[in-house]
């Protein structure tokens, strides 16, 4: 049983982060939060309006500073961006307030998911088959770092990827908040 007060999943675009987070949370009781959706919220504007104003590197300094302030409470899942494991004080916040459950999904399966995607602003390029493979080349060792338990993805809808992180989850996590 690993302790900790938040579970918190972790992967790229495209690996059922928010659905199956959203799923999850509700079957554990917890609250779900998404680290984009409280950017989006705190700063005041959508994602690729951040990235246009401050870019990437601006867009990573909101990033931290709310992950940083949503992992001082417990009781939640955490559904995190697929680049808040590169900044290492995140990835030591993320291994300290949480269970991470890794979302894997291989690059196939992510083009078939964000075909239709236009959000996403790493994404707006011709070569986004390229990016995701970059971007998992420098993102999955991240990834495995922080991770207490691993999912594919690729051949579970999220109603099934959720009826196995249920079992998984509640055999190795032992939230804090809900024992006595």
């Amino acid at each position: 049983m690993n302790p900790a007060p938040n579970l918190i999943l972790v992967g790229p675009m495209g690996a059922g982060k928010t659905s199956i987070g959203r799923r999850l949370a509700e079957r554990f009781g917890l609250e779900f939060v998404d680290v984009d959706q409280a950017i989006v919220e705190d700063v005041g504007s959508g994602i690729p309006a951040i990235f246009e104003n401050v870019g990437e590197h601006g867009f990573r300094a909101h990033e931290k500073r709310v992950l940083a302030a949503l992992l001082e409470r417990g009781g939640q899942l955490v559904s995190t961006g697929g680049g808040a494991v590169l900044d290492a004080g995140n990835r030591q916040r993320i291994r300290s307030r949480g269970f991470v459950v890794w979302l894997r999904v291989g690059v196939p399966a992510q083009l078939q998911r964000l075909q239709r995607d236009k959000c996403r602003p790493l994404l707006q390029r011709e070569d986004r088959e390229q990016v995701l493979r970059d971007m998992a080349a420098l993102r999955d060792p991240l990834y495995r770092k922080v991770a207490d338990l691993i999912l594919d993805t690729d051949a579970h809808s999220p109603v099934e990827a959720t009826a196995q992180l249920v079992v998984r989850v509640a055999a190795q996590w032992q939230n804090p908040e809900f024992s006595a």
